[in-house]
């Protein structure tokens, strides 16, 4: 019987199929105020539905760079560096533009993936039961890029917002990596924006085990976390401060947490402020959540990413 890894390395034979190629790049835009616009284009590829047990057709939106990069030497052919793009709840928002547009600035390729649009699903209301049920998603991304002509299959990070964030933390493990990835297909940085830290070495979740003392070793790979004190999910940044001091001196220096001030769930994302129920909210408890935007906070936070991925990638 076939594991579910082993079933992704199968389907990376169709893993590579695109549509409606943008080319837009204008050759007079050269500064880095208005440098030259990515080639967009929108692709599919195949992951794995854990829940019915079929195949699962993605679509995603590749940018990839044109030219140089801001304070970056022109690229060789197959030298791009790349990152995941993962979605929170809502699905597929604002947030995925605003930080590709900046990291194909400095040259740096993005890959945004919907996995509701294949599964058929909304958001809160109706997404699968757990965020595990998309992790085979993350990997299916990474086997794409590894096999993109430019691409860089060594120098590939992943960026998830909420559900996306938990992903993003769960795939720097060595656990998910042998269970999804075949061992083999691994991200090199992680980047995860409130990914709900309560959840992870947690005795009432099954599968949550995040670090060596909890049986499932991290990568190597470093980890950015960047969460607000007023988030309605951990109930602040405690959960995410206590998760990186429990793990073993070296892991510790495999994550970084950073805290923003009187900042919600959702901070970064640019959208009239709204508010919700969730589940998964207040620690598990569930209840009310509140989204509200800090223009100040996104900002900043995305100049630690673009700095995060230039450094390690």
């Amino acid at each position: 019987m076939r594991t579910i890894a082993s079933l992704l390395f199968v389907l990376l034979g169709l893993v590579i199929t695109s549509n409606s190629a943008i080319a837009d790049a204008d050759p007079g835009r050269r500064s880095c105020d208005g440098d030259t616009r990515p080639q967009v284009t929108f692709v599919e590829m195949q992951s794995f539905d854990l829940m019915r047990r079929t195949q699962l057709t993605l679509k995603g939106k590749l940018s990839v760079p044109q030219g140089h990069g801001c304070g970056r030497a022109s690229p060789s052919q197959n030298d791009l560096p790349a990152v995941v793009i993962l979605h929170g709840s809502s699905g597929v928002d604002f947030r995925g533009n605003f930080y590709s547009e900046s990291l194909t600035r400095v040259g740096i390729a993005t890959l945004e993936i919907d996995m509701w649009e294949a599964r058929g699903v909304t958001g809160v209301a109706d997404r699968p039961p757990l965020p595990m049920s998309t992790y085979p998603d993350a990997f299916a991304a990474l086997a794409f890029l590894s096999a993109y002509s430019g691409i860089d299959p060594q120098r590939i990070g992943v960026l998830g917002f909420s559900w996306g964030g938990v992903m993003s933390m769960a795939t720097a493990t060595e656990g998910v990596v042998a269970q999804f990835g075949g061992g083999q297909l691994r991200f090199k940085a992680h980047v995860a924006h409130y990914p709900i830290c309560y959840a992870y070495n947690n005795p009432y979740i099954p599968n949550s085990q995040f670090g060596s003392h909890a049986g499932n070793p991290l990568t190597g790979a470093p980890i950015l976390v960047q969460i607000g004190t007023n988030d309605d999910y951990d109930m602040g940044t405690g959960p995410c401060i206590a998760l990186r001091a429990g793990l073993a001196e070296a892991e510790q220096a495999l994550m970084h947490v950073i805290t923003y001030d009187g900042a919600y769930h959702d901070w970064d994302r640019l959208l009239v402020p709204t508010t919700g129920q969730d589940p998964f909210s207040h620690r598990g408890e569930g209840g009310l959540i509140r989204l509200v935007p800090n223009v100040d906070d996104a900002y900043h936070a995305r100049e630690r990413v673009v700095r995060f991925f230039q450094h390690n990638l």
